[in-house]
């Protein structure tokens, strides 16, 4: 074994415990989002379902993804991984299957973005399994494993089309099946706003999510020979700051104040669509394309709003907007002593080839996870019984209504206590989920 082998691997690893760690920032993110009495839910899910994809990778997504004896749909191989090395890998090969693990983690934590305050846990179980298994690899394969559109060379360094539109593109059609939440809109379509419980929370979740991006990104070049992976992080963390300004900017200007989550949202929309094309670019056009994605989440967001498509941590626009928005700006930009798959962009002479190319898997990948996340909730639907808690559970809330506690039980229990005194009662006992139990 020797040194580079050895260096290598401890970046690729390192990638991984940062790409898992973003998780952290989507619990504070998607907490923060949404309203109190899911945060506990929120928190909750996110780690079992990391878990659940966590072992349907292991099972099968790495095989379908990376397998030998594959065509150009899926791989057929190393299914229930072993854990063996690969000869003549200049990287743990173990190492190597923990960091796309993770990857398939965090595509299915923005999936359930379309399913905040609303699905039953039963439903994040079952989806999980079958999102894991059955749409992120497939696409991981057509792009990343030697499908058909890596043939076509492809653009996608580190996933604004595998991992952030698939996951999209299921919220999307989770979000559409399952409804608005109650409040959301009145009788004459206009919307309401159900704001977030913690924007401190929120605020942390994106920076957590920002360094995480290091591992995202830089990590994908599975190396540090060259040096090259600081010029990745470089081009990330310029796309993500241009996204937080200009969405400040655009804010201020429609709004007459900078919204705050707008803010946050262009952060996030400028990592995303800086995802593809990070290794491809040069650093002036990192900050042109997270520039872009922050103005383009502004209208995103209200877009989506008025077409009555409530997406509480505005997954469609940060992941799917973005993530379209990133895979074509590789088809633009990329240049033609950095474009190590695929060719130059329109603005260095490759003409509309490469656009095409980027084009066509965002068309494809798009509707792909669509499509096929559509029919398992549908079918899904029809086993469980529908894909929504009841009404007097989301009234509730889904800590209490889903897992019988509270997230956050002294807020609760004080507001309890402050309405016994109201009605001249003695509190006898402390408040407890029981008095809230819903009916089957």
């Amino acid at each position: 074994m020797d040194d580079l082998f050895f260096i290598n691997s401890v970046w690729v690893m390192l990638g991984a415990i940062l790409v898992i760690f973003m998780q952290g920032g989507f619990i504070l993110l998607e907490a923060g989002s949404t309203r109190m009495k899911n945060a506990g839910h929120i928190a909750g899910k996110t780690i079992f379902s990391f878990g659940i994809a966590s072992l349907v990778f292991w099972a099968v997504g790495y095989g379908f993804i990376f397998g030998d004896n594959g065509n150009f749909f899926t791989g057929f191989t190393d299914f229930f991984y072993s854990g063996y090395e690969v000869a003549g890998n200049m990287y743990s090969t173990p190492a190597f299957f923990i960091f796309q693990m993770a990857f398939a983690g965090v595509s299915l934590a923005i999936a359930f973005g379309g399913f905040a305050e609303r699905a039953k846990l039963s439903v994040y179980l079952v989806f999980a399994i079958l999102f894991s298994a059955f749409v992120y690899p497939v696409i991981a394969h057509w792009i990343w494993g030697g499908g058909w559109l890596s043939e076509h060379g492809k653009q996608d360094f580190a996933g604004s089309t595998v991992v952030h539109l698939s996951g999209a593109m299921a919220a999307l059609a989770a979000t559409i099946l399952l409804k608005p939440r109650i409040g959301k809109y009145n009788e004459d379509g206009t919307a309401n706003t159900l704001s977030g419980h913690n924007q401190v929370y929120t605020a942390l979740g994106v920076l957590i999510l920002w360094i995480g991006w290091f591992g995202f990104n830089a990590g994908s070049t599975l190396g540090v020979e060259d040096g090259f992976f600081g010029f990745v992080a470089l081009n990330t963390s310029l796309a993500a700051g241009a996204g937080a300004v200009s969405a400040m900017l655009i804010s201020w200007v429609m709004l007459g104040k900078p919204e705050v989550t707008t803010m946050l949202n262009g952060t996030l929309a400028g990592l995303v669509a800086i995802t593809a094309s990070c290794a491809f670019v040069e650093t002036w056009a990192a900050i042109v394309i997270g520039f872009v994605a922050g103005i383009i989440v502004f209208y995103s967001a209200r877009f989506f709003e008025k077409a009555r498509i409530d997406d509480p941590i505005f997954a469609l626009s940060v992941h799917g907007v973005a993530g379209v928005w990133g895979t074509l700006s590789t088809g633009f930009f990329a240049t033609p002593e950095l474009a190590s798959v695929g060719s130059a962009g329109l603005f260095y002479g490759g003409g509309f080839t490469q656009l095409g190319v980027q084009l066509l898997g965002v068309v494809v990948s798009g509707a792909y996870a669509f499509v096929v996340s559509w029919f398992f909730l549908i079918i899904i639907k029809k086993v469980l019984h529908g894909l929504r808690v009841t009404e007097e559970q989301e009234l509730i809330g889904l800590d209490v209504s889903e897992h019988g506690s509270y997230g956050y039980p002294e807020a609760f229990l004080k507001k309890e206590l402050q309405t016994d005194r109201t009605n001249h009662h003695a509190l006898e006992l402390p408040v407890t989920p029981s008095h809230f139990t819903p009916r089957e």
